[in-house]
């Protein structure tokens, strides 16, 4: 499971749930900055001075390792890397080896799941479902593979999840959905340590470019109706 939390601690009391769900389209982030801007939406969605929030952004090339990660499945040396301009950095989420780069939908969800969605399998299961209607959208079929996390398309894997909640049930890391991905740069690694199953893109499974803001627009839609939530369009950061 590409998951990782913390154990969970008593908390004097519950934060009040809200409706609302504010979605960001932030472009470009480096993936330090991205996991910054994380670790302060958290504390401040646990202190209640913000609603939940859906970050949705692209990473400039790097390669992540997650809490389960085997170094034996980075495939590209320190030296082949440089040469590709990819970083090499461990993060905090659950899962494997993941690759994020230019073209690729990313979405952090920094979610309290309090009071009755507290139940890890059923926000991954959430999670897949959120993308398996956007690229219905598009006219790809979008199916789950028994006992791991993503969506998988006849062409190979789509969307990698990995997630982290913490001991109070606010989430973060989240989604990664191939748009427009460079996919030579999946040579460089294992993705998610499954070595027999490729990986694909929107664009390769319609056979043509996919406009990003197309992609961005019905996500924020999807996720509010699968979630229940009312999303709010917003720029910039909170």
């Amino acid at each position: 499971m590409s998951v990782h939390q913390e154990p969970e601690v008593p908390s004097a009391a519950a934060s009040v749930d809200t409706p609302v769900l504010e979605a960001r389209w932030l472009g470009s982030v480096p993936y330090r900055r991205g996991l910054e801007i994380q670790e302060d939406l958290v504390g401040r969605r646990r202190d209640g001075d913000v609603p939940d929030q859906l970050l949705l952004l692209e990473h400039p090339h790097v390669i992540t390792m997650g809490s389960s990660a085997d170094p034996a499945h980075v495939l590209a040396g320190p030296e082949l890397r440089r040469s590709l301009g990819i970083e090499m950095l461990e993060t905090g989420r659950g899962g494997d080896v993941t690759y994020h780069g230019p073209g690729q939908l990313v979405g952090y969800p920094i979610l309290d799941l309090r009071p009755d969605r507290k139940d890890i399998h059923r926000y991954l299961r959430d999670l897949e479902d959120v993308l398996i209607r956007v690229i219905d959208a598009f006219g790809v079929a979008g199916t789950r593979v028994p006992g791991r996390t993503g969506v998988w398309t006849g062409r190979g894997k789509i969307a990698a999840i990995g997630v982290r909640v913490s001991s109070r049930w606010i989430t973060s890391h989240g989604f990664a959905l191939n748009v427009n991905t460079e996919m030579e740069y999946y040579r460089t690694i294992i993705p998610c340590g499954i070595a027999e199953e490729g990986v694909t893109s929107l664009a390769e499974a319609t056979g043509a470019p996919v406009r990003m803001e197309e992609v961005v627009a019905l996500t924020r839609e999807t996720f509010g109706d699968v979630f229940r939530r009312n999303v709010a369009d917003r720029s910039g950061l909170p």
